[in-house]
């Protein structure tokens, strides 16, 4: 009788932790990582210079701002030290600033940072990870509690995946490239550390993972939640009190980024194709006229002597020459980039003569790995489920970046070029795919408070959009300033990070 009443007593305090946790935007996007605002929530809908309530400049860096009551938390970069900051919620002023231990910095892609994950605040402290130092721990006024150095693990692109909460311990994923000493195997493992001290309570391996860049989310059940965590090609549950894996279903690309979505009987996860592609069906035309932009002599072929310069193998043929996301990386170095552009010519040149035609690189085209992926899947079962659990699959108009969105049954999903889809979330049938105004790429997730989506582009174009079965777009706005990051909201405010300021606007 005791130990039922001590159950019910430890069920009731788990679930008003939740609903305190539910009330503030105080993770990588907001609760839960839902992406979804609760009721009370009202940021402005028409977004304008007049309702600007302030703006702060700040330090580069790529985590999302994060709030609890009256505190903004954000973290950055400045001259090689890394750095988590607080902001005064109504009025913008810096309340503190603190400098992590120095360290060397890891290297990362020219499109991310060294700061790039969202810190996780609750009612008594915050919680912020570098893939450059760890994990650290301030109370709400900037007084450390404790840190947890951790080895940088090696990243395709840089860390950037986000620390969660779940009941008194912090849960952080470490997916890594590296392998364990004498083993094929990889170092990639989820630590569960505990709040008060830093402690690990629990650490399982993932010896079958290599770096990837998604957030685990918890699905909450009425009987054993699920801590879902996306990795390279599979998705994985475990149990989120001991790190015993439950379930795992395959199928994803080897670059995974997107925050898994729990709906109402489902967990939605996607990735797109590897290299951003968001159909499976892909049109070729625009990656190779990408590449006649290098034909100096107009014969609509590629020599060997013309891959100078900004070439590459492009990814993302919409980018301009010189983006570092166009296309595959290449070294600085003169004799690792000669090699390396060797190495791309092979791939696609099948008879030898140092030439691409169009059809070669058209048929080289069809060989790309993965495919562009949503699944919704149900709870339950052991081992593989991908048979047993896996209510649907869609294979269309998925992002990149931005991770899907669940609101009243329907799914969300915003990519490059401002393409908005709609998607029954029962069914997985694509209800409606239409452009926002804004254009270019899109790196944040979209976002629901005060009863409408809200999207922002990188180029810091703000979309307002109606939710339901028809497209409706009923406000925009330009912030002037490149966004990458999801924007965060309080009661009355909304909150973008531009890649120089942090800015608020009031619901007048």
């Amino acid at each position: 009788m005791k130990m039922t009443v001590l159950a019910s007593l430890i069920f009731v305090s788990f679930a008003f932790f939740s609903t305190l946790q539910a009330e503030h935007w105080n993770q990588f996007r907001g609760p839960n990582g839902s992406g979804i605002a609760t009721e009370g929530f009202n940021p402005p809908i028409k977004i304008n210079d007049e309702n600007i309530a302030w703006k702060t400049k700040i330090p580069e860096g790529l985590s999302s701002p994060v709030i609890f009551g009256q505190k903004i938390f954000l973290t950055g970069i400045r001259k090689d030290r890394l750095i988590t900051l607080c902001f005064d919620t109504e009025n913008g002023n810096i309340l503190w600033e603190r400098i992590a231990p120095k360290t060397p910095i890891e290297k990362v892609h020219a499109t991310s940072s060294p700061a790039a994950s969202t810190p996780f605040v609750d009612s008594k402290q915050v919680y912020v990870y570098f893939g450059s130092y760890g994990l650290l721990c301030y109370d709400h006024n900037g007084q450390k509690q404790w840190e947890v150095p951790i080895p940088t693990p090696k990243s395709l692109y840089g860390m950037s995946t986000s620390p969660i909460g779940y009941k008194q311990t912090i849960i952080l994923v470490i997916d890594n490239d590296s392998n364990l000493p004498g083993s094929r195997l990889s170092q990639s493992k989820i630590i569960a550390f505990n709040k008060d001290n830093g402690q690990s309570k629990w650490s399982v391996s993932r010896p079958h993972h290599r770096s990837g860049w998604s957030t685990p989310t918890i699905w909450h059940k009425e009987k054993n939640d699920e801590l879902i965590v996306l990795g390279n090609e599979r998705v994985r549950s475990y149990n989120p009190d001991t790190g015993t894996e439950k379930w795992f279903v395959g199928g994803f690309s080897r670059e995974t980024i997107a925050v898994p979505v729990v709906g109402k009987e489902h967990v939605y996860i996607s990735s797109a194709q590897l290299g951003g592609g968001a159909d499976k069906k892909i049109d070729p035309e625009p990656f190779w006229k990408s590449l006649l932009k290098f034909d100096a002599n107009d014969d609509g072929k590629i020599s060997r002597s013309e891959m100078i310069g900004d070439f590459t193998y492009p990814l993302r043929p919409e980018l301009p020459l010189g983006h570092p996301g166009f296309g595959i990386p290449l070294p600085k170095e003169a004799n690792r980039r000669k090699e390396r552009v060797d190495g791309i010519l092979r791939w696609v040149d099948k008879n030898k003569d140092n030439v691409w035609t169009r059809d070669e690189f058209i048929s080289h085209m069809t060989f790309r790995r993965g495919k562009p992926i949503l699944v919704a899947i149900r709870s339950g079962g052991t081992g593989n489920v991908e048979e047993s659990h896996v209510s649907w699959e869609l294979n269309r108009s998925i992002p990149e970046i931005p991770s899907p969105l669940f609101y009243e049954n329907i799914i969300y999903l915003v990519r490059n070029g401002g393409l908005l889809a709609t998607v029954n979330a029962d069914s997985g049938k694509q209800i409606y795919r239409e452009r926002v105004s804004g254009s270019g790429q899109y790196s944040a997730s979209p976002i629901v408070a005060n009863k409408h989506i809200y999207l922002v582009s990188d180029r810091g174009q703000v979309s307002i959009v109606k939710p339901g079965k028809t497209f409706s777009q009923v406000h925009k706005y330009d912030i002037g300033e490149p966004v990458f990051v999801n924007p965060a909201v309080d009661k009355t405010k909304i909150y973008f990070r531009s890649n120089a300021h942090l800015w608020a606007f009031l619901n007048n």
